[in-house]
């Protein structure tokens, strides 16, 4: 089965055609969606901000980063869960969107990204100021590329 045929059967399916045939669901599922990208994106902030320490002083990095840490995963959950449903609305949409193909690549990197490398040097004790800026200039860029692929989406 070809990419193209998986994105005709993704629209296809009842939930996309559902979504597609409601006025106000796909409006609905997305306003959720961009609540979830809120929150995301303060958290993600909050983290980078204090690696390049412009953030909280009372915190250390680390604390923070895993004070907010179940709140990034759960807004995650959120966008992944509202998410779906979106894409499987206008799966063919996003087939021939550059795009969408933007957003999954740096949605799959940055996530990877967080959970591997940020965490490790989130939760050194002592780490040298370059490497806490590089970390965060990383994940500002690809967590950038992950909104801007998504407002695209709509225009392409």
């Amino acid at each position: 089965m070809s990419l193209l045929a998986l994105f005709h059967w993704f629209e296809q399916t009842a939930i996309g055609n559902t979504i597609r045939q409601s006025h106000w669901l796909f409006p609905v599922i997305e306003a959720v969606h961009l609540l979830g990208l809120g929150f995301v994106g303060g958290e993600v902030l909050l983290v980078d901000l204090g690696l390049l320490g412009l953030g909280m002083e009372r915190k250390s990095v680390a604390q923070l980063s895993r004070d907010v840490e179940p709140w990034l995963i759960g807004s995650l959950a959120i966008m992944f869960a509202t998410g779906i449903p979106l894409f499987l609305s206008e799966s063919i949409k996003c087939y021939y969107s550059f795009a969408f193909w933007i957003k999954m690549g740096a949605l799959f990197s940055v996530i990877l990204f967080t959970f591997t490398v940020q965490r490790r040097v989130t939760r050194m004790t002592s780490a040298r100021p370059w490497l806490f800026r590089f970390t965060a200039l990383v994940s500002l860029i690809l967590w950038s590329a992950v909104g801007w692929g998504g407002r695209w989406i709509g225009f392409s």
